[in-house]
């Protein structure tokens, strides 16, 4: 039997279009190599690394920039379990404990998702709350309604 670390610490960011807050957009990214991998930019936090740090980092690495404003945070931390396959074939974790920002990308600013020396995206595009359920990955469609709709409930989004 194999023996997991307990969960990966993680930041995600709910990146939102210039346009906002007289459009609201979100922006998902799609895997290289999966077809129906579309998620918001995520990664861990490294040990000792400040969360807004990390944030930031992630966001250079993954999209291509950094400049944006963080408009909020989700207060809890998020936690789920990866898919068997996954845990046993890619992580030595049982999981992700996560923390979300909602952001907004800066006005004229651009996504290079080629940017860093490997990307993990092949392709993004800017939709509505519909579009974003119905194209995001099945694992992380809850979270990702229990952030939004605390987002809503703040007047937020």
């Amino acid at each position: 039997m194999r023996k997991y670390k307990d969960y990966r610490p993680n930041v995600a960011a709910i990146v939102l279009s210039s346009d906002y807050p007289s459009k609201c957009e979100f922006m998902i990214s799609r895997r290289n190599g999966m077809k129906r991998g579309w998620q918001f930019p995520q990664g861990g936090i490294d040990k000792g690394e400040p969360i807004l740090e990390a944030l930031f980092r992630e966001l250079k690495e993954e999209i291509g920039t950094d400049d944006i404003e963080v408009i909020s945070e989700y207060p809890e931390w998020i936690t789920y379990d990866f898919p068997k396959m996954s845990k046993d074939k890619l992580y030595p974790y049982r999981g992700q404990t996560q923390r979300y920002f909602l952001v907004r990308l800066r006005d004229h600013e651009k996504i290079d998702l080629f940017a860093h020396e490997i990307p993990e995206f092949e392709e993004y595009k800017f939709v509505t709350e519909d579009e974003l359920f119905k194209k995001a990955t099945f694992l992380k469609r809850r979270s990702y309604r229990r952030v939004i709709n605390y987002f809503i409930k703040k007047g937020l989004l």
